[in-house]
């Protein structure tokens, strides 16, 4: 039995998480509530949960704040978060870099049953909350150009600076990750969810299967149908579509 709380400043919301979470699992059992910073912090100081969920917006103030205050008293945070939000762009960016998993308000019951899953097969494994630090740094810093990502995988969530990714390759549902000075990462998540992340960042989808830091391209070579050449001398296609883009950002670089 996986122990949690609820922290939210709305009542409603609460129950409603909880009618949800009793409809779907019973897996998870809710020991405790709060509905702000100085209760939340108390709450989790005295019941010690696996998981905690977790509203951005509180009365007294933010979700983060909470996190913060912890990490200063204590100097780690010991329990899987889950971020109750609005779509916020910024937060919901910063979240996915940090491989923390959020609920968008209002809560659809399909996601929270990928939810409870992932809580789930991670409440077991991860030992290592480096990436709640991961993601406090990035809302501190307040900027769009995350350098470090969180990579959640079936022995932990491992942190990897996003500057030493060589590229990505589809592997059906998940995502392969080529990394300098590092073995393959496999990850089960869609390349079209890393490709959102990451196309801000210097990375190209070259190919249904292929998504490249084009810091690390080392040729583009037009005959025999197309393709890249990389830093390792990995040959990969380039897709017909996506030929003429490629080129311009070639030009551009």
């Amino acid at each position: 039995m996986i122990t949690a709380i609820l922290i939210d400043d709305d009542k409603h919301l609460r129950e409603g998480l909880k009618a949800l979470l009793e409809r779907y699992t019973n897996d998870i059992h809710i020991i405790g509530e709060a509905e702000s910073v100085k209760t939340g912090i108390l709450a989790i100081e005295k019941l010690q949960p696996q998981v905690v969920f977790l509203d951005i917006h509180l009365s007294d103030g933010t979700g983060f704040d909470i996190l913060e205050r912890l990490k200063a008293k204590s100097g780690k945070i010991l329990s899987h978060i889950v971020f109750i939000t609005a779509h916020e762009k910024y937060a919901v960016k910063a979240f996915k870099f940090s491989a923390l998993d959020f609920i968008l308000k209002p809560i659809d019951p399909e996601e929270l049953q990928d939810t409870i899953g992932k809580i789930k097969s991670i409440a077991s494994s991860t030992k290592s909350f480096d990436h709640i630090d991961l993601l406090l740094e990035n809302i501190r810093r307040k900027v769009d150009n995350f350098k470090r990502i969180a990579l959640s995988t079936s022995d932990g969530i491992h942190l990897f600076e996003v500057a030493d990714i060589i590229r990505l390759e589809a592997k059906g549902n998940y995502t392969e990750f080529f990394i300098k000075n590092h073995k393959p990462v496999l990850i089960s998540k869609t390349l079209k969810e890393y490709e959102e992340m990451l196309t801000e960042q210097g990375f190209e989808r070259i190919h249904q299967s292929h998504l490249i830091n084009l810091s690390y391209l080392k040729s583009y070579i037009k005959t025999d149908g197309g393709y890249v050449v990389m830093s390792e001398n990995t040959r990969l296609p380039i897709a017909q579509s996506k030929k003429e883009k490629l080129q311009e950002l070639i030009k551009a670089l």
